[in-house]
C-alpha cells in the first residue's frame, strides 16, 4: 500500500468516527436528537460541570478543543499554564510581519494531519531554503558539500536501520517481534557494531541529536526505529531537507496554527491557569484545582508532556504503572535555539545555504530561516547550551565569529539577536523532543496512552505515528477528542 495514500485517508477516517460517536450519543432516553443537541445534552446535566476539561494549550490540546467544538460539544474549557498558546512552538516577532520560530517549525511528506490543519486554518506553507553548500567545521578545518550530493546516496548503515524499522510499529514498538533485544541497545552501541567511520559517526551524532535531543549513545534503538517507521521506514525522510521532514515551513511561523485555533475558541481558553491538583479522577465528576479556582468536569484531556504531569498532584494517586512512567520519563533535552537577523540573506549570493555544523564548539547546526520573500536574512541555529555563554551579547558575538569563518565579515554585523533556551524560559517546557533511553519502552511504554479513570492522555509523545513532531501532536489531539466524545456518549446512554 502506498503510505501517502494511507496517510491521506486518516483524517477522513477520523471525521467518520467523529460522526459515529455523535450518532451513538444521539439517542438519549429513547429520544432521537441531532448531533449538536446530543453533544450539548451530555454537557448540560449540571450547569457547573463541564463535559471536558483540557489541560495544555499546545497543538494537541487546541486540536482536541477544536474537534469538540466542531462536533457540537460546547461544554468544555481549555486550561493553559503559560500566558500564551503554542506550547513548544513559539515565534520571535522580528518586526514588519517577519517572525522566526524558536521551537518546532518544519513539516514534510506524510505529515498529513498538520498539512490538513494548516489548509483548514488558511495558513500557507513554503519550502525551506536549502540550496547551496553546507559547511562542516572541525577546528580550523573546513569541508563544503552541496546538500543534494550525498542525500539519497547508497549507505549500508542507513539501509540496515530502515530495514529494522519495518518490523517496529510506531504505535506500539514494544510489540515488535524482537523488541526486547532491540530495546537493550542504544543507537550508539548498534552503530559501533557496524564499524562506521568517524565521518559517519559525526553525521549520525548530529542528525540523531537534532531529531531526539540526545546523542546516539543515550538513545534506545527501539525508540529510534519506531520514529523511522513513522517516516515510511526511511531515515532520509525523517532527517532530510529535500523530500524530508524539514522540507516545508509555515508562512507566519508555526505558532500561528495555535494562535488561530485559540482565537476561534474565544473564552473557552484560559491562559495563566496552571492545574495544580486533580481530585477524583476515578469518579464521575473530576475536580481540577487551578490558580483560577476549581473546575469540575466529566472527562479530562491531559495534553501534556508525560514528565510535566509530575507537576500535578493526583488524589487518589495514579496507578503505579502510569505514575512510574511519568516519574521516569526523560526530560533532559530542552534544546536552545538562536536567531541572527541580517539586512539580507547574503550567504545565498555566495553559494551557501546557511547550514554550518561544528564538530567541537557551541554550534550544532545553523540554517537559513529567512521569510519566503527573502526580505531579510535570518540564520537560526541549534546550539550546545553548556558551550555558549548565557550573556546575550557574548552569545551573539561567539556565534557571529563562527559564521564569519564561513560567510565572511558581513556575518559579524547582525541587526537583531534572539536566544531561546527552553530549559530556562519557564517551568512548563521541560524538554522539546523525545530522548528515550534503552530499556524504557519495554517496561513502561504500555502505560503511555490507555486512559486512567476519567483521564485521557494526549500530546505528541502519545501519537501513533510521527510522535515528538507537530504532526504527532495534532494526531494525538484528534484521538483524544474522539475518546472524550465516546466516553460522554456512554455516560449519556446511562442517564
Amino acid at each position: 500500500m502506498d503510505p501517502d495514500s494511507n496517510e491521506l485517508s486518516l483524517s477522513a477516517r477520523q471525521r467518520r468516527l467523529l460522526l459515529q460517536v455523535i450518532g451513538s450519543a444521539a439517542i438519549v432516553g429513547g429520544i432521537t436528537l441531532s448531533g449538536r443537541a446530543a453533544a450539548q445534552t451530555l454537557g448540560e446535566a449540571q450547569d457547573d460541570v463541564l463535559g471536558v476539561a483540557i489541560i495544555g494549550g499546545g497543538l494537541a490540546g487546541l486540536t482536541a478543543a477544536r474537534d469538540l467544538q466542531r462536533a457540537g460539544c460546547d461544554s468544555f474549557m481549555l486550561l493553559e499554564a503559560r500566558n500564551r498558546v503554542g506550547g513548544r512552538t513559539y515565534n520571535h516577532d522580528l518586526g514588519n510581519g517577519v517572525v522566526s520560530e524558536a521551537g518546532g517549525q518544519w513539516i514534510g511528506p506524510g505529515q498529513t494531519a498538520i498539512f490538513d490543519l494548516a489548509r483548514e486554518l488558511e495558513v500557507d506553507t513554503f519550502p525551506t531554503y536549502y540550496q547551496g553548500k553546507t559547511v562542516y567545521l572541525a577546528g580550523d578545518a573546513k569541508y563544503e558539500e552541496e546538500i543534494g550530493s550525498s542525500q539519497g546516496a547508497p549507505n549500508l548503515t542507513i539501509d540496515k536501520l530502515n530495514e529494522l524499522a519495518r518490523g517496529v510499529p510506531s504505535n506500539q514498538p514494544w510489540e515488535a517481534a524482537d523488541a526486547a533485544a532491540l530495546d537493550k541497545l542504544s543507537v550508539g552501541e548498534w552503530l559501533a557494531r557496524q564499524g562506521i567511520s568517524n565521518v559517519e559517526k559525526f553525521t549520525f551524532d548530529t542528525s540523531v541529536g537534532l531529531t531526539t535531543g540526545t546523542p546516539p549513545s543515550n538513545l534506545a534503538l527501539l525508540h529510534y526505529l519506531s520514529i523511522i517507521n513513522s517516516s515510511d521506514c526511511s531515515m532520509s525522510k525523517l532527517e532530510g531537507w529535500q523530500g524530508g521532514a524539514q522540507e516545508t515551513r509555515f508562512v507566519g511561523g508555526s505558532q500561528i496554527l495555535s494562535t488561530k485555533m485559540a482565537q476561534a475558541l474565544g473564552d473557552k481558553v484560559r491562559l495563566s491557569c496552571p492545574v495544580r491538583k486533580i481530585v477524583g479522577w476515578d469518579r464521575d465528576v473530576v475536580e481540577l484545582h487551578t490558580d483560577q479556582g476549581i473546575i469540575r468536569a466529566r472527562q479530562v484531556i491531559a495534553a501534556l508532556h508525560p514528565a510535566l504531569c509530575n507537576q500535578i498532584s493526583f488524589d487518589p494517586p495514579l496507578p503505579s504503572g502510569r505514575a512510574q512512567l511519568q516519574q521516569l520519563w526523560p526530560s533532559h533535552a530542552p534544546m536552545r535555539k538562536t536567531v541572527h537577523v541580517y539586512k539580507r540573506p547574503f550567504w545565498r549570493e555566495k553559494g551557501f545555504n546557511g547550514q554550518i555544523s561544528q564538530a567541537d564548539g557551541p554550534l550544532i547546526l545553523s540554517y537559513d530561516n529567512s521569510p519566503p520573500d527573502g526580505s531579510v536574512g535570518i540564520l537560526s541555529a541549534f546550539v550546545r547550551a553548556a558551550q555558549l555563554p548565557h550573556d546575550a551579547e557574548l552569545a551573539k558575538n561567539s556565534l557571529s565569529a563562527i559564521y564569519a569563518q564561513v560567510l565572511g565579515e558581513e556575518a559579524l554585523h547582525p541587526t537583531q539577536f534572539h536566544d531561546q533556551d527552553w530549559g530556562k524560559i519557564d517551568p512548563w517546557t521541560l524538554t522539546c523532543v523525545g530522548s528515550i533511553p534503552p530499556g524504557f519502552l519495554m517496561k513502561w511504554g504500555q502505560y503511555l496512552t490507555p486512559p486512567v479513570g476519567r483521564l485521557i492522555w494526549s500530546g505528541t509523545e502519545t501519537a501513533e505515528i510521527w510522535a515528538s513532531s507537530m504532526d504527532g501532536a495534532v494526531r494525538s489531539g484528534h484521538r483524544a477528542a474522539l475518546v472524550a466524545l465516546q466516553a460522554l456518549a456512554k455516560t449519556g446512554s446511562r442517564s
